[in-house]
């Protein structure tokens, strides 16, 4: 099963998996905002409002918010992957019940 497939799957009554879809959509969410950054760091401000701190304080805050909308969306698939390993991990963590 696909990691997409598994999170539309999961049922929701599993330990911890709404948490875990939560902390998986922040992760892509920092991690795309971090990619942005760095992608308008090349970026000149020209004009007579370009420049400052101020310009590189709202880039920042702009970036963010991009990183966000991209993750809400379909994102790059790196929630999907987290959240894979995330339910693969509290699966092996699981003590076994004896029958």
């Amino acid at each position: 099963m696909s990691a997409p497939a598994a999170i539309a799957s999961a049922p929701a009554t599993l330990p911890g998996y709404d948490k875990a879809r939560e902390v998986s959509k922040q992760f892509e969410a920092f991690f795309i905002g971090q990619l942005m950054e760095t992608m308008s760091q090349g970026l000149k401000s020209d004009g007579p409002m370009g420049g400052g701190e101020a310009e590189k304080t709202w880039r920042s805050m702009q970036n963010e918010e991009y990183g966000k909308i991209v993750a809400r969306g379909r994102g790059f698939g790196i929630a999907d992957a987290i959240y894979s390993q995330i339910m693969r991990l509290q699966e092996a963590a699981k003590p076994e019940v004896a029958q």
